[in-house]
């Protein structure tokens, strides 16, 4: 089974609220997928290693595989494809938490083009098509979905960077993202 990039999107989601039980209904509905997507989903999550049955008490991420996935091979599974300036919601360096650790020109951060977005920028594609949403709605969510692309798209030092803090947020399951 080939994972797609909806698979990432519902781990981080999953991640981004330890130790919540979801429904796959609810996870779609969170996420703009159905049920059966979600279900898919989490089939192959599993089927990766980047997720584990926990029988009766349904499923969870593996997060140390998936923080070594997120470091060493989203990029180049699913790179980042620029397009022209746009509003949107900004993502990568231009959001939290690298937005106040780098300083990026203004119009110079990369945004998901989307008409509710707050700021106006390079557009960068999301990793999914309901992602940008799905983080307007979820700040947790936001911040992995941010470092995820600065990890796909970024230089050396944002790479670096997004890295450092994502290796913080998968490895404390006790917490939410910071």
């Amino acid at each position: 089974m080939e994972l797609k990039p909806q698979d990432l999107l519902v781990l981080l989601k999953v991640v981004a609220h330890p130790p919540q039980r979801w429904t796959y209904a609810a996870l779609g509905a969170a996420l703009g997928m159905s049920a059966s997507e979600t279900h898919a989903c989490v089939k192959r999550a599993l089927a990766a290693g980047l997720a584990v049955s926990q029988g009766r008490d349904g499923w969870q991420p593996v997060r140390p595989a998936l923080l070594e996935f997120m470091l060493h091979g989203a990029r180049y599974v699913w790179p980042a494809i620029s397009g022209p300036v746009k509003r949107g919601v900004p993502t990568a360096f231009g959001a939290q938490p690298l937005a106040s650790a780098l300083n990026a020109a203004p119009g110079e951060a990369p945004v998901w083009a989307h008409a509710g977005g707050s700021a106006k920028g390079p557009t960068l594609s999301p990793l999914y098509r309901s992602a940008p949403e799905a983080a307007l709605a979820d700040p947790a969510l936001h911040r992995l979905l941010a470092l995820l692309d600065a990890l796909r798209m970024g230089r050396a030092r944002e790479r670096a960077l997004a890295a450092e803090l994502l290796t913080k947020a998968l490895g404390d399951e006790g917490h939410e993202p910071q």
